[in-house]
């Protein structure tokens, strides 16, 4: 079973890979994880990503998927893996696709976690982290018992960068732009399946495993 996990930022893809990881026993394999742990490791290919990373670049697609083929022919990916945060674009996936099938494999679902910009922007800008031990709240969901303050250690609790309306709706217009035509890339390949994501995240993973089986 090889998915890849899609949904704009905040829409709780990440969180979903894992629970469907641990349900199946797969591999969740984020493309910042493996170029981590080749470069850690000193790897050829690590070493090659670490050149462009140096210097500000993005990665090109091709040594991108050549690191994401290595991942996935380890043994602990026989049975399939989640992919979360990649492919990002139409190149990307075309890229991916073509080596897949040079050795006779393929992607079973891609799994859009649909959110409306608008409920991003709300579950996002009500984020709060501690400035001291990094504990997260959220103000409606998640609130500490006392407001600005962390439970945990007592300090202050801030609305990061990241999560602040103009950079969330900043990160929604690459989205949009970039990543949002998978989804149409893939619903023609006859493979996209798509569930609610406003609702509770226990109820989103009922929906998956409902399609997974």
């Amino acid at each position: 079973m090889k998915i890849i996990m899609l949904g704009a930022p905040g829409a709780g893809k990440g969180t979903q890979a894992k629970m469907i990881a641990d349900k199946y026993s797969i591999p969740h394999i984020s493309t910042g994880d493996i170029f981590r742990a080749n470069i850690k490791n000193g790897t050829e290919l690590g070493m090659e990503a670490k050149k462009y990373m140096d210097k500000g670049q993005l990665v090109p697609d091709e040594l991108t998927v050549r690191i994401l083929l290595d991942r996935v022919a380890k043994d602990d990916c026989s049975n399939g893996y989640v992919l979360d945060g990649f492919p990002r674009t139409i190149p990307q996936a075309e890229v991916l696709d073509s080596e897949l099938t040079k050795i006779g494999d393929k992607i079973d679902y891609a799994i859009d976690v649909d959110v409306p910009d608008e409920n991003i922007v709300n579950r996002m800008s009500g984020r709060r982290a501690c400035v001291s031990c990094g504990a997260t709240y959220h103000i409606v969901h998640i609130p500490p018992k006392q407001q600005g303050i962390c439970d945990k250690c007592g300090s202050e609790l801030i609305l990061r960068d990241d999560d602040a309306p103009e950079t969330v709706l900043k990160r929604l217009k690459v989205y949009h732009e970039q990543t949002q035509p998978l989804i149409d890339f893939y619903s023609k390949k006859g493979i996209l399946k798509t569930v609610d994501g406003t609702v509770d995240s226990a109820d989103v993973f009922k929906a998956i495993t409902a399609i997974l089986g």
